[in-house]
């Protein structure tokens, strides 16, 4: 892989969509990418870990010192992620919050709203708001519908799960994917933040689109 330019840690989520429409603020993305990019002031080493899971998923304060583990699941470094992608093809998914299109643009051609992009590792796909603590029905279709497409089905496919670092998001998303039966998870918690620390390529991603009911 080629190595990066040394750029602000930043970056993974610098660009933001325009929408060329008027429309109600998106209050509730707009503050929890705020949240998101908020380096966690609570680990001294920016790896710091939690020694005990919680009982439930995470609802607030997602940019946060995290647990070291999680039932089920198997906690790759950044060294440990680059050997399984030299050994297996796992799927790479990342939870990075978006805003969404409001509904203006949702029920109207006159409007048009532009994707936002992001740096993720190289052949991630990107499934924003999935690791939400409370899923609204529409996100839980788009993580559901997403999951078995992307998987063909396959229960027991490799997927690992990643946003930033100190990202409970990624956390609660491989938590659900669990939960609804699929048994090899590998959740990274460095995420694009160590990614990119290890002077390892980012490429630009964009969204999964959405269908009806998502």
């Amino acid at each position: 892989m080629r190595s990066v330019p040394q750029t602000s840690t930043m970056a993974a989520g610098r660009r933001w969509p325009s929408l060329l429409a008027t429309a109600a603020p998106l209050r509730f993305a707009i503050v929890l990418s705020a949240l998101l990019l908020t380096p966690n002031a609570g680990s001294a080493d920016g790896h710091a870990c939690l020694p005990d899971e919680p009982t439930a998923y995470r609802t607030s304060e997602f940019r946060a010192a995290v647990p070291c583990s999680l039932d089920g699941a198997t906690v790759v470094t950044t060294g440990a992620l680059q050997d399984l992608l030299e050994q297996r093809d796992p799927l790479l998914i990342d939870v990075f919050p978006s805003p969404r299109p409001p509904k203006i643009v949702r029920d109207s051609q006159d409007h048009l709203w532009l994707p936002p992009l992001r740096d993720s590792l190289p052949g991630t796909v990107w499934l924003p708001n999935v690791g939400l603590g409370v899923l609204p029905v529409e996100e839980e279709n788009y993580f559901r519908a997403n999951l078995a497409r992307l998987t063909d089905g396959d229960r027991g496919r490799t997927i690992v799960f990643f946003c930033l670092s100190d990202c409970w998001m990624s956390w609660n998303a491989a938590r659900r994917a669990l939960e609804w039966n699929y048994t090899s998870i590998v959740w990274y918690p460095e995420g694009t933040d160590g990614w990119e620390a290890a002077g390892l390529e980012l490429t630009e991603v964009s969204p999964v689109e959405r269908t009806e009911g998502q």
